[in-house]
Order: C-alpha cells, then structure tokens, then sequence
C-alpha cells in the first residue's frame, strides 16, 4: 500500500468561514499517485472542521444557521475562564466534526453528484490546517 501527505495553510478573512476545498483535495490526489483506495482530511485545530456537503449557498447559510442555535457565542461558557473566549468555536467543530474520509476511484474523488468537501473555520483570522493523507494502490 502507498501514502501521501500534503498539508493546506488557512489564514480566514474572517471569524466564521466555510471554504470549499474538494478542487485542492482532488488535486493533491492526483499528484499522489493512488489510484484506488481512500484520502482522509482532517482539520488539525479544535476550533475548525471538515465536512461534505452541497456547494450551495443555501444551505451553506443554513449550516451557519443551524451550528449558532445549537452552540451559540456566548460569554458564559466554563472555557472562557481560561482567559479564552471562543468555547462557541469548541463545540461548532464538534458538531461539525474535524475530519471525513472520501473513497478515491480511478485516481479522483468518489464524490456524489453534489457533494463537495468544506473546511469549516470558527474561530478564525489566524493560521490553521488541514492534513490531507491518501492510502492506497
């Protein structure tokens, strides 16, 4: 079995981003060489994550949406006691999860018709990143 590592460098513009990135994963397939097994990417920060979904505007909002109800800023979290102030971003990437692994078919992604992979950055406008790690044939 082969392996390949690559690593992306995010620096977000803004506190909360979801960035699509399944052009960036599919190409460091290619360069890999493998051409049937698997790629996992995983976020390596505990206030980002990495998730597949549609590449729409919609529900990309609707996703943001969605994570504010269920673990919303606030200034009373334990966590901030800390002297941090991002516990909302804690349990976003939670939620969220930090990684997901995408089947590789022919030396491409396996994707669905409309599934695309997203880095999810919620505590953002520093330097974080993601491992990308190809295992197979």
């Amino acid at each position: 079995m082969a392996s390949a590592t690559e690593y992306l460098w995010f620096t977000t513009e803004r506190h909360h981003e979801f960035i699509n990135i399944t052009d960036r994963v599919d190409e460091f397939v290619r360069r890999s060489g493998i051409n049937e097994g698997f790629v996992l990417i995983s976020a390596m920060h505990i206030t980002a994550g990495v998730y597949v979904n549609d590449a729409e505007s919609g529900i990309i909002s609707d996703i943001e949406q969605w994570l504010e109800s269920l673990a919303p800023f606030r200034r009373d979290y334990k966590h901030h006691a800390t002297g941090e102030s991002n516990g909302d971003a804690h349990l976003k990437s939670l939620l969220v999860h930090h990684q997901v692994i995408v089947p590789v078919t022919g030396g491409k992604l396996d994707l669905g018709p409309w599934q695309q992979v997203y880095y999810a950055e919620f505590d953002g406008q520093r330097r974080k990143r993601v491992v990308l790690k190809a295992l197979g044939e």
